[in-house]
């Protein structure tokens, strides 16, 4: 499994808030030491993304659960289709079920989203993610974007210069904010300008950055601010893009859109864990 750096920190935060000292009173009250087998079923179809993490939160819980795994994250399934087989201590499934779906669902809900918006693309432009994402989960967002055929944007503030309006604005333009960052960094960061409209554009490529964000722009706009670009700086559509927009906005020949709603507007992808047998 890729290894998550905050992976542990969230399953143990998970688990303290739903066990706390108590433990689960309702099946440890139930059962005792009945092992039963369970299907991990999708109930709708979609792009996996997950099924590792599922399995390191039910081991987390209990060394005694086993999983067997029917498919891997970044493989397309449909609804019905088993995703693994989990058998285990009852007790011990039922503490870890709701945290281990919580995992899968939510970033399998962000690798399909990915999927969809990279389907409509068609190849014609790189669709990426933003830092909009939740505190903690960020890697395994951006990493089920990935599963979903999606890029990376920058993964934090420490990885790549981006100067928005804000930066500029207050540094009393662009050519001074990029002036400082040469400044301070040389070339040691890749840097990117918000652009929002073309003389902001022809500012920005006249400082020698690495990349335009055509930030709010109409297709007409930027269009023109491609064009003019003429492939001397990437371009990025960023700010009031949908679904509905990409193949419009494909086609002004940008090379990448930014979309926050891969990883912040997402419905939870559908799964169910039942008991087959009691095997004990």
């Amino acid at each position: 499994m890729k290894n998550f750096k905050n992976l542990n920190t969230l399953i143990e935060m998970a688990f303290n808030e739903d066990l706390l000292d108590a433990g689960d009173v309702t099946s440890e009250a139930i059962f005792k030491d009945e092992v039963y087998s369970y299907k991990l079923m999708a109930k709708e179809s979609g792009i996996l993304c997950g099924i590792e993490i599922f399995t390191a939160v039910m081991e987390f819980i209990d060394n005694n659960i086993i999983v067997k795994n029917y498919f891997n994250d970044r493989d397309a399934i449909n609804r019905g289709d088993i995703i693994a087989d989990v058998s285990g201590p009852v007790v011990s499934v039922l503490k870890g079920e709701r945290t281990a779906l919580n995992f899968i669902s939510h970033l399998s809900a962000i690798a399909t989203k990915t999927a969809l918006f990279v389907k409509r693309a068609e190849g014609k432009v790189i669709i990426l993610d933003t830092r909009k994402t939740l505190p903690g989960y960020r890697e395994l967002q951006k990493y089920a974007v990935n599963c979903g055929g999606g890029e990376n944007h920058r993964m934090g503030l420490y990885d790549m210069v981006m100067i928005k309006d804000n930066h500029s604005d207050a540094a009393g333009g662009i050519t001074q904010a990029v002036e400082r960052v040469k400044a301070k960094w040389s070339d040691k960061y890749k840097i990117e300008v918000e652009a929002r409209n073309l003389e902001e554009v022809k500012e920005a490529l006249k400082c020698g950055v690495d990349r335009i964000m055509l930030d709010n722009m109409s297709d007409a706009d930027m269009e023109e601010a491609v064009n003019y670009i003429a492939g001397r700086a990437e371009t990025e559509a960023s700010g009031n893009m949908n679904l509905q927009r990409i193949k419009s906005a494909s086609l002004t020949g940008v090379d990448y859109i930014s979309f926050g709603e891969l990883t912040n507007s997402v419905k939870a992808f559908d799964f169910s864990l039942k008991e087959i047998k009691n095997t004990k």
